[in-house]
């Protein structure tokens, strides 16, 4: 048995295995037709925003994510693939360097459509995919029961850093995500809307 001394505590004692899979696409938010619209809440710093958030997959790579004010004021617009994030548009008061990236990661890894996997673990729950991504790494916990993914831990070497859980609805659907930061105050809560 091979357990992993100095690993992040998402995956402290468990047996680290070599993966049964290269890669691991992720299905929600991949159906070109569907437009997915959630109620949105954003506590940043002691702010907070309301709205509607909404993703759209344009192609079989660019995403375009948007959030709105229930009235209908834009607060930002980005198009996103695996590789690249573009700011459409950001409203004034959010356009801070430390918030554009922290907004880029995580709604790149949101909309990511497939990981690298190099690492595999497990536990009574869920198959535990670890991913690569740059300097940090990407633990996918996918359910053994019904094979959809449920979280998304985003760590360092020694700490995690963010942390999204899904509530899915289907395969391509996740009903309620929150992502929550670990190291700073920040947390996206979003609800679909029927």
């Amino acid at each position: 048995m091979l357990f992993s001394s100095c690993a992040v505590k998402t995956v402290k004692g468990l047996e680290a295995k070599t993966p049964k899979v290269t890669t691991y696409p992720v299905t929600y938010f991949s159906n070109l037709e569907t437009d997915y619209v959630y109620k949105a809440h954003i506590a940043i710093y002691g702010k907070d925003f309301g709205g509607i958030f909404i993703a759209k997959k344009v192609n079989d790579t660019l995403y375009r994510a948007a959030f709105t004010t229930e009235f209908g004021n834009k607060l930002f617009d980005f198009e996103i693939n695996d590789d690249s994030f573009k700011v459409n548009y950001i409203l004034e008061e959010l356009d801070r360097k430390i918030i554009v990236n922290t907004l880029k990661r995580d709604f790149m890894l949101l909309l990511k459509t497939k990981y690298n996997v190099a690492q595999q673990y497990e536990d009574d729950k869920d198959i535990i995919y670890k991913c690569s991504d740059g300097g940090r790494f990407n633990y996918l916990f996918v359910n053994k029961d019904n094979g959809r993914l449920s979280k998304i831990v985003n760590a360092t070497k020694s700490k995690e850093k963010i942390v999204v859980n899904f509530s899915e609805e289907n395969n391509i659907l996740a009903k309620n995500i929150v992502i929550d930061h670990k190291n700073i105050k920040l947390k996206i809560t979003l609800n679909y809307i029927q």
